[in-house]
């Protein structure tokens, strides 16, 4: 323990992983019950294209891919509910285009790039102070509007059709969700990569209601299952010498798997007897 925080690569690391698997599993929950999983891998993917775009301005990839990836979350919204296509081939659309701007915009590049898959597949190395501080600012943003809109994004999730009735805006609600959902991915990707960040933003929600389908404690559930994920994830990664995003990951989907097979056990416990 006292070897890795001597390391301060690895504090920068870690406290980054704590803010991002809060944020992260905060928004899981979110995108779970609305079943925006697919979103969330479509907008992950898509920000590849931000990010080699801003290597090829010879700017931060990072500040590049914010806009980036909040303008397709966006309009993946907007074509897939004013488009005659489904969602998912929405999501599709998207995701190839986005993914083959980002290999063009390699291809203009005049110098081969290795940072670039640093963002595909995640770094600690690559955490920077500057990064650690804009992982806490938009991490704060995207916490503290689910907290004051915490009721509104529950109702639009649990009855859309009624939320409209009672007058709720749920086409603003649904783009705000998206808009925290392209942040909320790339205030992650120099940690667990753009491959494995869709990841994060489907497992912890979906572990948590394995366990229970109360929202308050979902919401405990999934934030506890991202922290162990990341913060075992790092520690494990660091002494088995293992890619750090792949390890939290694969971390993330054994507590998936633990998590459900205790649901499962529990439900047949309580079932009623013939």
């Amino acid at each position: 323990m006292g070897e890795i925080l001597a390391l301060e690569f690895m504090r920068r690391a870690l406290a980054a992983g704590v803010i991002l698997s809060t944020v992260l599993a905060t928004i899981s929950f979110f995108v779970v019950l609305r079943r925006f999983s697919f979103i969330g891998v479509g907008v992950s993917h898509s920000a590849f294209g931000g990010v080699a775009l801003g290597a090829l301005l010879g700017v931060s990839p990072t500040a590049v891919a914010i806009p980036f990836a909040v303008g397709v979350a966006n309009a993946i919204g907007v074509v897939s509910r004013k488009g005659k296509i489904g969602i998912d081939a929405t999501i599709g659309i998207f995701f190839s285009l986005a993914m083959a701007l980002g290999i063009i915009f390699i291809g203009l590049s005049d110098q081969y790039n290795v940072d670039l898959f640093g963002y595909l597949f995640g770094s600690i190395l690559a955490v920077t102070t500057g990064d650690l501080i804009l992982t806490a600012v938009l991490g704060a943003v995207i916490l503290g509007l689910t907290l004051v809109l915490f009721k509104e994004f529950l109702f639009v999730a649990f009855d859309e059709e009624v939320a409209r009735a009672s007058g709720l805006p749920v086409v603003l609600l649904d783009h705000l969700l998206l808009t925290m959902l392209a942040l909320a991915v790339v205030m992650s990707i120099k940690v667990i990569g753009i491959v494995l960040v869709s990841a994060l933003l489907v497992i912890p929600g979906a572990t948590a209601l394995q366990l229970t389908r109360r929202y308050g404690p979902a919401i405990v559930y999934s934030i506890v299952t991202g922290l162990v994920a990341t913060v075992g994830g790092l520690f494990l990664s660091y002494y088995a010498d293992l890619a750090s995003g792949a390890t939290i990951v694969t971390v993330a989907s054994f507590i998936f798997f633990v998590a459900l097979l205790f649901g499962r056990f529990r439900r047949r416990a309580h079932a009623p007897k013939s």
